[in-house]
């Protein structure tokens, strides 16, 4: 993608009246139609591997609920994986998303292809370096960190689990950031498919782990698979870099073309990414201190709740990034705006129902999913109490997702990371306050409050900058809720029915699953009706495509 990482530049020398190129009315031509089909496909493309990938990962905790449930050994491997989970996240994913492809890309587009890849072998060889020293310092200090800092509620067996697995699970963040090289450097390419593969090929590996290891290792043949996984989700994307002209040079120069760039725009990326992971560390911290099983009740939920989050926030934010960052270097202000709001658009309305029928039916969901074996009706009680708060932030969670993106795209990774850091201490705050009178629900409840204000901030701070959103949007907005209240009241009514056709009290019976999808497909027609008697053009446009295709064929 064309990116011109010297702005200022660019503006002064490449296109000079740069202020009529935003005014100029948009011109349909046949590069932008074939422009937009390939976000269309690439979208697709990456939503359908992210459904994949989001089923496979629900069939993983399927397993994982049925031979752990919410036991104590299950605690201190969730909370084992905190400190790995936040390396991870904080060098490689800062590194190599927002930071990286801007300035990689700006080559690739100006056809300065061996600049580009000096560029990634020395941006590669400092985040290994990192990576493995910052692997040898927990490693010697895990002890410490879970009993002080992690889970320090944990009773002493689990806490020493906990700190074994930790030490095992290191492994985990440095081939995971070597996919996450990967990634970034082939969705440079606008090659989204391996990269949207690879996750996939990670939850394989921990079901892998949980169905031939976990029964003889127990939780420490879930660290197996987890490290399997991990192999997977690497190899297949460095194979494809390397089918593209990829040669890794390890090189600590710091006259790299770009590298003071990546440097630059990298550093308030991994505030925010660390500013992410803490949130859910202070979860785990919290509680670890409510007692056993509460730990492993809110990984279940978050997983359920981070399910649609996966499929429809992840998928079109992904997508939609190149596209932005190009339309800013080109300092088309009004045509990214009109991007994001293109995409917000299609998510609210599909975002929308999913918070609603997670909160809905959240009795059923557990019990459907999970309530066999070792996982009791006392689980699913705890689950189902975590995932109703935790559904309330969702429409936030995929917003936020979006919107950050967008900033990210003008080179402000400052903003998200002020937003971050703010919610860090609301959260702590709020987590104090909420613990002791909801649970494990309280918990969940803070992550939704804090992230809704993490999305009120940003939405403000863009607006300011790039113009309000056209009227169209919001009343659209309006329209989806109206649709939303009807699901609500449907579901309202359904809700309870369902629940005690789901309850496994009765034993399992082969009544329940067409009870259950019965029931959505139900409330989900309702939502659709109201859509399309509403007017909103999401669902008209759904309708148009369907029937267009009904008369092709």
């Amino acid at each position: 993608m064309g990116l011109i990482y010297k702005r200022n530049h660019a503006r002064s020398r490449r296109i000079p009246a740069m202020s009529t190129v935003s005014r100029r009315p948009r011109r349909i031509t046949p590069t932008s139609i074939i422009a937009e089909r390939s976000v269309a496909a690439n979208a697709t493309i990456v939503a359908a591997a992210y459904v994949v990938s989001r089923v496979l990962g629900l069939l993983r905790e399927v397993l994982i609920a049925r031979q752990f449930g919410t036991s104590p050994n299950y605690d201190a491997y969730v909370a084992a994986f905190k400190i790995p989970d936040l390396l991870f996240l904080v060098v490689m994913s800062g590194a190599f998303g927002s930071a990286f492809i801007p300035v990689f890309g700006g080559f690739l587009g100006r056809g300065e292809h061996q600049r580009a890849w000096r560029l990634a072998s020395s941006v590669l060889t400092y985040t290994i370096a990192v990576l493995l020293g910052g692997g040898i310092v927990v490693f010697i200090f895990a002890s410490p960190v879970m009993r002080y800092i992690v889970a320090p509620g944990l009773a002493p067996p689990q806490q020493e689990l906990a700190t074994n697995l930790t030490r095992l699970l290191l492994f985990s963040p440095l081939l995971l950031g070597i996919g996450a090289a990967g990634k970034g450097m082939l969705e440079a390419h606008d090659a989204f498919t391996v990269s949207a593969i690879a996750p996939i090929l990670y939850n394989v590996g921990i079901i892998i782990g949980a169905i031939f290891f976990a029964p003889h290792l127990g939780v420490y043949g879930l660290a197996v698979g987890v490290i399997g996984g991990a192999f997977g989700h690497a190899s297949i994307q460095m194979v494809a870099l390397f089918r593209r002209g990829l040669r890794f040079n390890p090189s600590f120069s710091r006259q790299v073309d770009g590298l003071a760039q990546v440097a630059r725009l990298m550093g308030p990326r991994l505030l925010g990414q660390a500013a992410f992971q803490v949130n859910f560390i202070v979860m785990t911290n919290f509680a670890s201190r409510l007692g056993a099983s509460r730990v492993s009740a809110l990984n279940y939920a978050n997983q359920l709740f981070m399910l649609p989050h996966g499929i429809l926030a992840l998928s079109i934010s992904t997508v939609i990034f190149p596209t932005m960052a190009r339309q800013f270097e080109l300092g088309l202000t009004r045509e990214l705006r009109r991007t994001l709001s293109g995409a917000l658009a299609p998510l609210l309305f599909l975002t929308i129902p999913a918070s609603i029928g997670l909160f809905m039916f959240r009795v059923s969901i557990v019990q459907i999913l999970f309530q066999f074996g070792s996982f009791s009706s006392q689980s699913t009680d705890l689950v189902a109490n975590a995932l109703k708060f935790f559904s309330l932030g969702l429409l936030a969670f995929a917003v936020v997702e979006t919107v950050t993106r967008a900033f990210y795209a003008m080179h402000d990774t400052r903003t998200p990371v002020i937003a971050s850091l703010v919610t860090i201490a609301v959260n702590v705050a709020l987590s104090w306050i909420l613990a002791p009178r909801l649970g494990e629900g309280g918990l969940a409840l803070s992550i939704a409050l804090t992230t809704t204000l993490e999305m009120t901030i940003l939405l403000l701070v863009l607006i300011q900058r790039t113009g309000n959103f056209e009227a169209a949007l919001y009343k659209q907005i309006g329209k989806m809720l109206l649709a939303g209240l009807a699901l609500a009241a449907a579901s309202r009514l359904l809700a309870p029915l369902l629940a005690r056709a789901t309850d496994p009290i009765h034993g399992h019976t082969l009544v329940m699953y067409p009870a259950f999808f019965f029931t959505l497909a139900a409330v989900t027609s309702t939502y659709l009706a109201a859509s399309y008697y509403l007017r909103i053009p999401a669902m008209q446009q759904m309708v148009s495509r369907v029937l267009a295709k009904l008369r092709r064929s």
